[in-house]
């Protein structure tokens, strides 16, 4: 049979089988379709069909799964490899090799790829000797465990949801939050409006100076959707235990020294308590509608409403850290801890990585007892390029028992870089990985990105702050979304790194590959490693435990490596 026609065939039967399968049926595994684009490359879903990887089984103590993706195409693929002193065997990228192609359709089957290709001109001479670098890895030595995976639900993202139909939305739950997707454990969201929104609000906008919030007795319209999107993901994903993580942009004006949603303004001493029962009061009606917060922050980017108002137009409040340090210490720990919600995290600063560690160490010269309320530290990635993460070091050796996470991520918010999406954008992702693994190498616990899908344009948002996200709706024909490299980075550990999974020594010899480990809590380890190089890389893999073995990696890939 012709190869064209057998891949014609094989996506049919493949479309057929979706047709009959809702996106919460059993498990399955269906490859990417991917589509070509100015930036890049997306793999496309739609209603009746969307691409998932079923986790792999390791049968033995000498098999090994590497799963791959590239900036040629590959997108979580499998390939099976040993510790029995083999050959070096190759992850095969079709678009790399002699000639560079564009892939109309792809169908697995078993090991085997069906294509549909049109050739171009070869991109990359890959002629010349190939670099050989080591990995070590030493599972004696152990680190920080795994915590939380997991994006925002913005009002944005729900008023998208809501334009869409069921079977769409289910797959972009599942996508995410399925073992068979990237395996998301938490959402973050915000307590009131915050800059992803459709307009600025809060809780208790009337009556003003209503110290007692008597208006404060029901969800608002906006957080009823919510709830009901995710019970909905719950439900769809099969995830009875959701971590949901929230936060404050800003108080209603009136409880605020400027009287507005954003600008130079903080929250006024005599309504400290009433801020403080404000989060109460939204743990308490979170819980009645059955979604339990899981945690809380101190609030969204404090600096945002002390320096940051030159360039941040929207909804924001500023806090010192003496200020915070006052507020959490006298008012809102004791509040939390005094409740019936005492089991509630506690997560401070929630802003850039270049406040850590003065931001703590101020706090508690100002109140000693403040930063004893903290579970957790809550840093966001935006200056991560110009500020290293020695500062994080620092605040971990003096803190070590606090949680690590980055809670807030996204690209196109700087002014030199595209604001909006870069559909298919491989720079992207790239950005994405070295990122995160950053971050593990450094004790982070988990990392929580921004909106987990936006519309073509990056929004739609009040403040016109439009950006990137791994997942983009097409929001016109409201019948596909489009996975995003982005996505497949995050998912090579989301995935693969499940809760309370720890990370392990893992040593890397050259600079042409970055590297993390981690023991699972299956037993089985995960090694992610990362190839940026525009050629590729021969890796010798040791581990002390099980043996040797040496594999050939695309060029601008990344990839997951698990055995027991």
């Amino acid at each position: 049979m012709h190869a064209k026609m057998k891949a014609n065939l094989q996506l049919c039967l493949l479309l057929l089988i979706s047709v009959f399968c809702s996106p919460s049926c059993a498990a399955e595994t269906l490859p990417c379709r991917l589509r070509e684009t100015s930036h890049g490359s997306v793999c496309v879903c739609t209603s009746s069909y969307c691409d998932y990887v079923e986790m792999p089984l390791l049968n033995n103590g000498q098999q090994i799964v590497v799963i791959s993706s590239s900036q040629n195409g590959l997108r979580f693929k499998s390939t099976d490899a040993s510790f029995d002193g083999q050959d070096k065997f190759v992850i095969e990228d079709e678009r790399s090799t002699a000639k560079s192609f564009i892939a109309e359709a792809i169908i697995v089957e078993q090991n085997r790829a069906w294509l549909q290709l049109a050739t171009r001109p070869a991109l990359l001479a890959l002629n010349g000797s190939v670099k050989t670098v080591k990995i070590s890895v030493d599972r004696s030595k152990h680190y920080q465990e795994i915590s939380n995976f997991g994006g925002a639900l913005t009002g944005s993202v729900s008023h998208i949801l809501k334009q869409l139909p069921t079977d769409l939305q289910d797959h972009i739950y599942k996508s995410y939050f399925h073992s068979q997707g990237i395996g998301y454990n938490t959402v973050r969201t915000s307590i009131g409006g915050c800059d992803f929104d459709l307009e600025p609000w809060a809780y208790n906008e009337q009556p003003q100076n209503d110290a007692q919030l008597s208006n404060f007795s029901s969800l608002d319209a906006r957080d009823l959707l919510k709830v009901e999107q995710l019970q909905r993901l719950k439900t769809v994903a099969s995830l009875p235990a959701l971590k949901i993580m929230a936060a404050a942009w800003s108080a209603p004006p009136w409880m605020k020294t400027n009287g507005r949603w954003t600008g130079f303004g903080q929250l006024k001493l005599q309504y400290y308590d009433t801020w403080a029962q404000y989060h109460l009061k939204f743990l308490d009606l979170m819980e009645a509608n059955g979604m339990p917060i899981w945690a809380i922050s101190t609030g969204n980017e404090p600096l945002n409403g002390i320096i940051g108002f030159f360039f941040v137009h929207f909804m924001s409040m500023g806090w010192t850290p003496r200020q915070q340090a006052i507020w959490l210490g006298e008012h809102l720990g004791p509040t939390i801890r005094n409740s019936a919600h005492s089991q509630v995290k506690i997560f401070g600063n929630d802003d850039q990585r270049y406040t850590y560690p003065g931001w703590f160490r101020k706090m508690r010269r100002s109140r000693r007892n403040s930063v004893d309320y903290l579970d957790g530290l809550a840093v966001h990635w935006y200056w991560d390029d110009i500020f290293g993460p020695e500062l994080i070091d620092e605040i971990h050796n003096e803190m070590p028992n606090k949680l690590l996470l980055n809670t807030e991520s996204c690209l196109g918010d700087k002014p030199w870089q595209t604001h909006g999406p870069e559909l298919g954008s491989w720079e992207r992702g790239e950005h994405y990985m070295r990122a995160y693994l950053q971050d593990l190498q450094h004790n982070f616990n988990g990392w929580l990105d921004w909106n987990l899908v936006l519309d073509e344009q990056g929004g739609p948002n009040y403040s016109h702050n439009y950006v990137d996200s791994p997942i983009i709706v097409n929001t016109t024909n409201r019948a596909e979304f489009y996975k995003q490299p982005m996505f497949y980075a995050i998912g090579h550990f989301s995935k693969f790194l499940p809760e309370k999974s720890k990370r392990i020594e893992t040593s890397v010899s050259g600079s042409e590959l970055t590297a993390v480990g981690f023991e699972r809590p299956d037993g089985n380890i995960a090694v992610i490693l990362y190839n940026g190089e525009n050629a590729p890389l021969d890796v010798h893999f040791q581990d002390t435990r099980r043996g040797e073995l040496t594999m050939r990696i695309p060029p601008r890939s990344w990839h997951t490596v698990l055995y027991t």
